[in-house]
């Protein structure tokens, strides 16, 4: 069993993928991609607090790739979260966590890059 528990974390809330990529521009949505005008919202200061846990091994896996210096040992497991979210004016929080689905859920350990070699 893991747990993740954080409280108040800052961060911005960005509103989008496209505001977030592009620090609040948006897209022109004329740039020949199938996407539409993304209008520039500018981030806004916001908290999160989140509480995950991981549960009931169902299966492992190890994996050692040195031609990408990467290894690691990964198990599918359960989980369940709960958060809560804040910003001026506005404030959402989830349903509590035990009535999460858990779909697909993996934690593990890895080493990669400077840390593979150690």
């Amino acid at each position: 069993m893991a747990r993740l528990r954080v409280r108040r974390l800052a961060l911005f809330d960005d509103h989008d993928l496209a505001n977030s990529l592009t620090s609040g521009l948006g897209l022109p949505g004329d740039m020949g991609l199938p996407f539409p005008k993304i209008s520039p919202v500018a981030p806004v200061r916001a908290t999160m607090s989140f509480d995950i846990l991981w549960s009931n091994n169902l299966s492992e896996a190890t994996i050692h790739n040195a031609s990408q210096a990467f290894q690691g040992t990964f198990r599918q497991t359960t989980s369940a979260m709960s958060c809560i979210t804040e910003q001026e004016g506005f404030r959402f929080e989830s349903d509590p966590a035990n009535t999460s689905v858990s779909v697909f859920s993996v934690i593990g350990r890895e080493r990669n890059g400077i840390f593979f070699s150690r």
